[in-house]
């Protein structure tokens, strides 16, 4: 179904009231081909949304909007591990769940992400440990034009931190229509972050970490539909060991990972927090209270005001600590997606 010249305010989670040229809700792989289509005769710019939770409307966007609401999941048995077959708008959290109510295990540490599981893939999405890319076993993606799905094995997806092939190669002119899950049956429960960290590993199931997982989420995030807001607004930055030093030298506190390249991964809601700016409003744009990580819709925001917060947050980091932050959340125009950082910069 369309409806034209329609608001967007119900299919993204920051709530801004931008409009789109046409809105599509495609149950079927043939209507999204359908809508891209549409928009290539039509002579306009074309995006694919699942639930809206990782983008911010800059303004109106002048094209066609298609909502991927491809559903159903499929399980099938190896000696060694369990392989799902997920169709890309399923909920992500109501697959977590899923899971765990099958007795299968590996998905526990990203419960309560936001978003459907079409969206995973792209932005390889992590929480406490545990990356996308460690239980994907492939990504389907639909050609729009010519109507064909091509199967993506894990390994070619080049997945890396918030980045993979969907936000490159794949990123105009196709659509994930599934993801391929492979669980572990010898289940090795990650217990590194947080409160995660005072579980007894002798005792520890996957439910376990997945309710204190789901307390940790809900005490520190605001819930998209009291307040808009689209998750952690910026990405975790990744600095070299000489820059951590000099930051932890004077910071003993700093939490900070190091990474497999050598390299150190900072917390971004830490560093924000350091420079006193929880609960700092910019129009109706407002840094969220609990967690400094999270840009709220606090008051009839428009996209322009989370932009100018952005920037202001961004720019009292890089003066502080010398790290200079970028935004996790895609940036969309009335002509398509912008560079975030560029943006705020």
């Amino acid at each position: 179904m369309s409806r034209e010249i329609n608001s967007l305010k119900s299919f993204h989670t920051f709530g801004i009231d931008a409009r789109a040229y046409q809105i599509t809700i495609a149950e079927t792989a043939e209507a999204l081909c359908q809508a891209w289509h549409a928009s290539q005769q039509a002579g306009r710019p074309f995006l694919l949304l699942g639930e809206g939770s990782n983008v911010l409307f800059l303004e109106n966007y002048a094209g066609i909007v298609a909502i991927n609401r491809l559903k159903g999941i499929q399980i099938s048995e190896e000696s060694d591990a369990w392989h799902l077959h997920v169709a890309a708008g399923e909920n992500w959290h109501s697959l977590v769940e899923y899971t765990l109510d099958k007795g299968l295990a590996g998905l526990e540490n990203l419960a309560l992400i936001p978003g459907c599981a079409g969206s995973a893939p792209i932005q390889n999405i992590g929480a406490y440990g545990v990356e996308f890319n460690q239980v994907c076993a492939y990504v389907d993606v639909l050609n729009l034009q010519s109507g064909e799905t091509t199967r993506i094995d894990a390994q070619d997806c080049q997945f890396g931190y918030r980045d993979s092939v969907f936000k490159h190669r794949y990123r105009e002119g196709y659509a994930i229509v599934a993801v391929g899950l492979r669980l572990n049956k010898a289940w090795q429960p990650v217990m590194t972050y947080g409160e995660l960290t005072r579980l007894d590993p002798a005792t520890v199931t996957a439910r376990d970490i997945f309710a204190s997982v789901c307390q940790m989420r809900r005490s520190k995030l605001p819930d998209p539909r009291v307040t808009g807001n689209a998750g952690s607004f910026f990405k975790n930055p990744v600095v070299n060991v000489d820059l951590a030093a000099t930051i932890a030298a004077e910071f003993p506190q700093m939490p900070r990972y190091p990474q497999a390249n050598g390299q150190v991964k900072l917390a971004a809601g830490w560093l924000i927090d350091q420079c006193a700016l929880k609960g700092y409003c910019l129009g109706g744009a407002a840094v969220h209270r609990q967690q400094a990580l999270v840009l709220i819709n606090q008051e009839n925001a428009t996209g322009q005001d989370i932009v100018a917060l952005a920037h202001h947050v961004r720019q009292r980091v890089g003066e502080k600590f010398n790290v200079w932050l970028e935004p996790e959340v895609r940036f969309i125009a009335a002509a398509g997606e912008q560079d975030a950082v560029e943006v705020i910069a």
